[in-house]
């Protein structure tokens, strides 16, 4: 089976170039043989019917009433002698015999076969029939040992004689003659017709090849294109799975950070916020403001403390809101959003922020938009918290649709294999961005620190 196998591998084109060529072979010797066969078939004949007719002109007056007559008189014979013995057509006949429909020969310049009968071939009674027979052969039939002897071929004829008025078939003329030149004629006439097979078989066979080897020239391009374009797809689907998975695991942690991130909100409003209200809700039940006795300077320094303790509850109130509440960014652009955030948090922070802007006003989504906005506060307030707010930059650039944004310091690096998995800043910054199928990377070293949010184009809802 190996070699089946060995055999499917190959192209078509040479799939055909083998078996179309033996073919071709085969078919081309089949044709040559059929074709030669013919042709030597019709050079003999010719060369017969020649003969035949020059040798009946000469004979044929010199024959009385065949069908009268059953044998020849003397006067015949000897006329026939002297007719065949001499001159161009004694010098090519290498023997006559005048045969009658029985099979006995009437005349012949071999005198020990007059008189005898021989069995009719099939030759014989073909001529009979009224048809020139010639042959190139070595004698072989009974009466032609003579011929035989010589060892070489010979063309023999059988010559029918015809009655003028019924065209009936008399008497048979057989002879055979030395056929000078024939076998050259026979070997040119075999040469051209193999040139002539082949050049029709190989010019054939050439011009099928020019034509499969196109047509599989086309189907090997078309199935490269084909398997590339189902390779292309097979990486798709695989990409596409690999984003799915990522997906899912987004927003399972995405779920799980929520959660931590409502917790976080809920210890800062317990933490603070609480702690302040619930001291003032102490400090309302106290005895300095129940009891009427209180004098009014100290029931004035009891309520001034709780409205302290209420009015720093509110603040940090407001605080954690204005963490939690986007400015209006739906429609903003890309430079109009990093500038809201860079200066929120120069206002915060009093520090400074070096910006590069480069955009090509594109319409991004809504999501991408916030997502811009939340990585780029997360980044600067992780810049100032840990690489101390030392020479922050933020580059924005967006063509096309894509966008690309860095956030950097020169701070001290950290080592982001030991960023807790719980932790909301970088672990919800990645997972925020990879749930909106862009691409989050991480730079850090003695040198500072560099985050990165990249993202290809995506469609826009209407």
């Amino acid at each position: 089976m190996n070699w089946l196998i060995r055999w499917n591998a190959r192209s078509l084109a040479s799939q055909f170039l083998i078996m179309g060529g033996l073919v071709s072979l085969g078919a081309m010797f089949v044709i040559g043989l059929i074709v030669t066969h013919l042709i030597e078939d019709a050079v003999i004949h010719n060369s017969g019917a020649a003969t035949a007719l020059y040798v009946d002109s000469v004979v044929a007056p010199l024959l009385p009433d065949m069908q009268k007559e059953s044998l020849l008189d003397e006067a015949s014979a000897q006329a026939l002698d002297e007719t065949l013995g001499q001159g161009a057509l004694g010098r090519r006949l290498v023997s006559f015999k005048l045969w009658r429909r029985d099979g006995t020969i009437l005349y012949s310049n071999e005198k020990e076969l007059v008189g005898k009968a021989f069995p009719v071939n099939g030759k014989l009674a073909q001529a009979f029939a009224g048809s020139l027979v010639a042959r190139y052969e070595v004698a072989s039939d009974p009466e032609s040992a003579k011929e035989r002897s010589l060892g070489r071929a010979l063309m023999e004829i059988y010559n029918p004689v015809l009655q003028p008025w019924s065209g009936e078939a008399v008497a048979v003329l057989e002879f055979y003659e030395t056929a000078e030149g024939l076998e050259d004629s026979l070997a040119r006439a075999r040469l051209w017709s193999w040139l002539a097979v082949a050049g029709l078989t190989a010019i054939f066979f050439l011009v099928l090849s020019i034509l499969v080897f196109r047509g599989s020239h086309t189907i090997e391009v078309q199935r490269e294109a084909l398997k590339a374009r189902v390779d292309e797809l097979s990486a798709l689907l695989a990409e596409n799975r690999g984003l799915q998975r990522r997906l899912q695991l987004s927003s399972q942690r995405a779920a799980a950070l929520n959660e931590t991130y409502l917790r976080g909100i809920g210890a800062d409003l317990h933490d603070g916020p609480a702690q302040h209200i619930a001291y003032a809700s102490l400090r309302l039940d106290s005895d300095l403001l129940i009891d009427a006795a209180t004098l009014p300077e100290t029931r004035e320094k009891e309520l001034s403390w709780i409205r302290s303790s209420l009015a720093e509850a509110m603040k940090e109130i407001r605080d954690i809101c204005k963490g939690l509440v986007l400015p209006q960014i739906e429609k903003a652009s890309i430079t109009e959003i990093v500038k809201r955030v860079v200066e929120a948090h120069q206002q915060k922070t009093n520090t400074a922020v070096d910006t590069t802007i480069d955009e090509d006003d594109p319409e991004l989504a809504p999501a991408l938009k916030i997502c811009i906005y939340r990585f780029i506060q997360e980044a600067l307030n992780n810049a100032y918290r840990h690489g101390g707010g030392v020479q922050q930059a933020v580059r924005a650039i967006s063509h096309g649709g894509a966008v690309r944004i860095e956030v950097s310091d020169q701070g001290e690096g950290f080592d982001p294999t030991q960023v807790r998995p719980t932790s909301l800043g970088l672990v919800g910054l990645k997972e925020r961005i990879d749930s909106l199928g862009g691409e989050f990377d991480i730079r850090t070293g003695e040198g500072g620190t560099t985050v990165i949010m990249t993202f290809s184009p995506m469609e826009v809802e209407e």
